[in-house]
């Protein structure tokens, strides 16, 4: 067994290379705070869907007279908010029949309206989100805001 003999010159160099490194990928020296996330510009978008489909679930738990003409678009709202945060790498919220609270007994009527009413407000955020997207983006976001005009007519 042999023993290596290291001069002192060697051993103090090893030991403040590893003391920097170390120090240096720990973040100690570093002044700067950790910079926020940005979040993504289809953020709002997909929390729209979310909200929309929540809403279209309510008005179905609260109207099941409604149930046939309204899950067709909260489905639709789902699979937007699916495509969305597979495009900015989000996961969705779960949610679940029993985690929807119901919406207060109305009128059908009424119902409807207000979910017009929201369909419309959503067509024109897409169409804004439309207007500053980069072009890979552009198509998907107005699918979203042709459909929700669509959801609009539909609601009449």
């Amino acid at each position: 067994m042999s023993v290596t003999r290291h001069s002192r010159r060697w051993v103090l160099g090893a030991a403040a290379g590893l003391g920097a490194a170390g120090l240096t990928g720990c973040g100690l020296l570093d002044d700067e705070p950790e910079p926020p996330e940005v979040p993504d510009p289809l953020q709002p978008l997909l929390d729209e869907a979310v909200a929309l489909a929540a809403s279209y679930d309510r008005a179905i738990v609260s109207q099941p007279g409604l149930a046939t003409r309204l899950t067709p678009l909260a489905d639709d709202h789902r699979a937007h908010a699916t495509e969305l945060a597979r495009l900015i790498g989000k996961s969705l919220p779960s949610t679940s029949a029993s985690s929807v609270p119901s919406a207060p007994a109305g009128a059908a009527a009424e119902t409807v309206a207000s979910l017009r009413t929201a369909e419309q407000t959503a067509q024109k955020n897409a169409v804004a989100a439309c207007k500053s997207a980069p072009a890979d983006r552009a198509a998907l976001v107005g699918s979203i805001a042709a459909c929700r005009a669509t959801h609009a007519e539909a609601l009449r």
